[in-house]
Formats: C-alpha cells, sequence, structure tokens
C-alpha cells in the first residue's frame, strides 16, 4: 500500500475551497495591529495573539532593526553549539526575574518549550496529568516522554484529585496545565491545583502563553495573578502572543533549567532565536512592565465585547479574559458565520474538532489593546446581523 494514499485521497479542505468555505491559511497582505488587508480590502482583526498591540510599536521596530544590523540575520546553529549570543544570556536573566524564578531557557517556539520541557523531565516509569484542554504542545511533548497520561475534566478539581490519590507515592508526577486555555478563554484554578499538587508530592508546570502581559500585577502571568508564583515549579511562556514575536522560554529552579538545557532535544538540534527576535521580545518586555495602562486597556475592552456579545444572546462559554468564544456548535454553521463575517470586513477564527470538543465549534475571538471603540461597535454590528440571520441568536 502507498504510504501517501491517506494524502491523495484527503478531501476535506479542497472541498471546502471549491465551496467557499474555507477559512484557514488566509494570505494578508499587509495592514496594523487591528486590521489586516485581504486583496485590497481591510478587515477588523479580531482573532489575533497580539493582546497588547506591540507587533508596530516603534520601540519594538527599532530594537529589531538595532540587533539585525548589530548581529547579522540569524546565528545559523544551536545554542548548544555557536548559536548563543551575549542577549540571548542577558533575555533570560530577565525572563527570569520577570517570572519570580531563579533561571529561565529559550527555545526556538513556545511548541518546542513544552515539547522538549515535557519530554526531558518526564520518563516512562513517570505520570503526567493533564487538563482535557490542555494545548496539544503539551500532549505531543507527553507522548514524546513516554510517560503514563492522565487526564482531568476541565478545570475539575475533584477529579485532579481523584487522580493524584491514586497514585503511588514512589511514582513521578507532573501536573501540566493551561494558565489561560487559548480557546475556552477561561482561567486555570492554580490556587486549589496548587494545594492538591503539594498534598500528593507531584510537581506543577502552567503554559503561561496567553498569560504572559496579561494576567498579573505586572502582566507575568497566571502564578503571580494569584500570588502562588513560590508553588508553581515551571512557568512556560511564549513571545508569540504579547511579545509580539516569536519565540518561547521555561523558567523554574536553576538546576531544573540547567537539566533542561542540556538534555532537551528541541533546544539543543535547532537553530537559536535570530538577534532581531531576541531583540525584539526584549523590547516588548519593557513595554509590558512600563505600560500598564495597555492590559488595563486589553481587560477593558475584553469585558465589554463579552457583555455585549452575552446581551446579544450568543454563547460566550466560560470567557473570563479578552479571548472570548462565540460557541455556534454546529461545524458547517460556524464555516458559514465564518464567511459571511469575513464579507462584511471582520475576520475572526473559525474552531472546530479536534481544536475543541465536537459539538463545541466556535468563532474564537480575542482582543488588542489598540482596538477603538468604532471598530468594536462595528463588530458587535455584524455579529448581531449575521447572528440573527442565521438563527445563532
Amino acid at each position: 500500500m502507498d504510504i501517501f494514499k491517506k494524502c491523495y485521497d484527503y478531501s476535506e479542505a479542497r472541498m471546502a475551497k471549491e465551496q467557499g468555505y474555507y477559512p484557514y491559511f488566509i494570505p494578508f497582505s499587509g495592514g496594523d495591529d487591528t486590521v489586516m488587508v485581504y486583496q485590497g480590502s481591510a478587515k477588523i482583526m479580531i482573532g489575533s495573539n497580539n493582546y497588547l498591540g506591540l507587533t508596530h510599536h516603534p520601540k519594538v521596530l527599532e530594537a529589531a532593526k538595532k540587533a539585525l544590523l548589530e548581529y547579522g540575520t540569524g546565528r545559523t546553529g544551536s545554542r548548544f553549539l555557536n548559536g548563543t549570543l551575549d542577549i540571548h544570556e542577558e533575555f533570560e536573566r530577565e525572563l527570569a526575574e520577570f517570572t519570580g524564578k531563579q533561571a529561565a531557557l529559550i527555545f526556538s517556539t513556545g511548541f518546542m518549550t513544552n515539547m522538549g520541557t515535557i519530554s526531558t523531565v518526564a520518563g516512562k516509569n513517570d505520570v503526567i496529568i493533564l487538563d482535557k484542554l490542555d494545548h496539544a504542545s503539551i500532549i505531543e511533548g507527553c507522548s514524546l516522554s513516554r510517560a503514563k497520561i492522565l487526564r482531568y475534566k476541565h478545570n475539575n478539581i475533584d477529579e485532579l484529585k481523584s487522580i493524584l490519590e491514586k497514585l503511588p507515592e514512589e511514582i513521578g508526577k507532573l501536573v501540566v496545565v493551561d494558565g489561560v486555555f487559548s480557546m475556552e478563554g477561561d482561567i486555570a484554578k492554580l490556587p486549589e491545583i496548587c494545594k492538591i499538587v503539594k498534598k500528593y508530592g507531584a510537581r506543577l508546570m502552567v503554559d503561561d502563553a496567553h498569560s504572559m502581559g496579561v494576567l498579573g500585577p505586572v502582566g507575568n502571568g497566571t502564578a503571580a495573578h494569584f500570588g502562588v508564583t513560590d508553588q508553581v515549579d515551571l512557568i512556560m511562556g511564549t513571545f508569540s502572543k504579547s511579545f509580539a514575536s516569536v519565540g518561547g522560554f521555561i523558567a523554574g529552579d536553576s538546576e531544573v533549567v540547567e537539566y533542561i538545557k542540556h538534555n532537551s532535544r528541541s533546544m539543543i538540534f535547532t537553530a537559536s532565536l535570530p538577534p532581531s527576535v531576541v531583540a525584539s521580545a526584549r523590547a516588548a518586555l519593557k513595554i509590558i512592565k512600563s505600560e500598564p495602562q495597555r492590559r488595563e486597556r486589553l481587560w477593558e475592552i475584553g469585558n465589554y465585547m463579552r457583555q455585549k456579545y452575552q446581551e446579544l444572546g450568543f454563547n460566550t462559554s466560560t470567557s473570563e479574559t479578552p479571548i472570548i468564544p462565540i460557541v455556534i456548535g454546529d461545524n458547517m454553521k460556524t464555516f458559514i458565520f465564518w464567511k459571511m463575517l469575513f464579507e462584511e470586513g471582520v475576520y475572526a477564527n473559525a474552531i472546530i474538532s479536534p481544536a475543541v470538543p465536537s459539538n463545541r465549534a466556535c468563532l474564537r475571538t480575542s482582543y488588542i489593546a489598540t482596538h477603538t471603540w468604532e471598530q468594536l461597535d462595528f463588530v458587535l454590528d455584524k455579529f448581531q446581523k449575521i447572528g440573527k440571520k442565521l438563527k445563532v441568536i
């Protein structure tokens, strides 16, 4: 049998394109934070993770340009060998201080951070316990670790406790949870999780990809938001959201980070982050700490939009952050809603299984601190118009 047979037989994407309902890989040609351009037509962007609107911030752009001229376009090698620059290590020290941990380690992507960290600290004789809505990169890391994987219902603390209390004391145990869940937009019950994890001798890792810059006294994540930083063993973050760049990092005790640094294959066997990327993310970190008004504005917008959607009759699931899913349920109706929105000048993300449960297809909306009230009300008007036409509300 030809191993490529499944590739040649794959028809879902082609059929969606032919029928005009394909919502993915949209090739935007320009625009700024809140408005993108597609074939000359402006679309208000409510699908971006650029939460603080820093991708076009003058200081971020200037930092990237300066590093590009000073260091060149890339290191063309692994951090393990020739790929480490002074700015990599300086940024790691800044990230450790920001998250309240002893040390931090930069990876080339957020996905590789989770994959490389989990597969390194856990092994075939260990157990990893996950929230059922944890990110795909976490699941991939678990699979590579060869550890036993157990999962509990989303944010169900009683089930997490039930799982942990049944495990033998001598088994290594790691609980991994998203700080802010990327599809539902709700927050992990971290204080309760911390108590249970400590009681049963497990370690705790928090994926703060969607929390950095958004939660915490200075945007320093979920653990800081709840005041439990000292009870969280590993904090993961990415640069592809609030940091307006690309890459990721893990922060924790210096001995643990040192072990990951010398044993993680996704760290060792890949090229280091380009200098311009590091410089732009460092500049974003300075802005996150020095301009709290951006975070305040983001929350003002998120709370406003969630309330308005609910008043219109939309199902916003368990959202409590500026990530607001509009649950449609049916896949095709979700695609149709997406297409009608797009034609009206609004871009949101069409999300179907397996990213969400099969009956929870939704339009994932997320907001940027630089959205204007005029843009937001335009979006609400289009949602109301289409929602009524499709009998979603």
